[in-house]
């Protein structure tokens, strides 16, 4: 009888372990460029729930084997002092949203927000040095193809083939509060 639970036990670990495997390779039924226009719409949606409003950039668009990931920073100076309520904001738009919140790092060195659409999309909003602020938003795995870049305007200068883009220079009354 024990020997029979370890098989069983066993049995049910590795099925368990190989239909995580499996639904997590389950390709959706959209291509990398469809994916990029969506991850597109999620970064206008987030960066539009900002007030104030903030100044941003396009960071690198990357793809995978079967993934896509859009990048955005923001140029506005967000200070240490409002740091939190930025996070906030972010925090409250994606709950609102219906997004699952993954993890919140509530460190003072790199902040950071992790979450999941409904759809399967990471997104994820990581404060760094002075203040800089960086969204991504990364697909599930979805069918292989060409991927443009991104057709949304930045909101300030857009600094076409500057790698990296520079520290936060924009400063707003609100967000770069008690920054130097």
């Amino acid at each position: 009888m024990r020997r029979q639970f370890r098989i069983t036990a066993c049995g049910i670990l590795l099925c368990a372990l190989l239909s995580g495997c499996m639904n997590n390779g389950k390709k959706m039924d959209m291509d990398m460029q469809e994916a990029a226009t969506h991850a597109d719409g999620l970064l206008d949606a987030v960066l539009g729930a900002i007030d104030p409003q903030v100044q941003w950039a396009h960071g690198t668009t990357t793809t995978g084997s079967c993934d896509v990931s859009r990048r955005r920073t923001v140029m506005t100076i967000v200070s240490a002092e409002r740091r939190g309520s930025f996070l906030g904001v972010v925090d409250r738009y994606w709950r609102k949203s219906g997004y699952r919140i993954k993890a919140i790092n509530n460190s003072t060195k790199v902040p950071a927000i992790y979450a999941q659409t409904k759809d399967g999309f990471g997104v994820s909003l990581v404060i760094g040095g002075k203040g800089q602020a960086f969204f991504e938003v990364d697909s599930p795995c979805v069918e292989e193809s060409d991927v443009a870049e991104s057709t949304t305007p930045p909101n300030g200068p857009a600094y076409e083939d500057v790698y990296p883009l520079p520290r936060p220079n924009v400063h707003s009354d609100f967000w770069s509060a008690g920054a130097s």
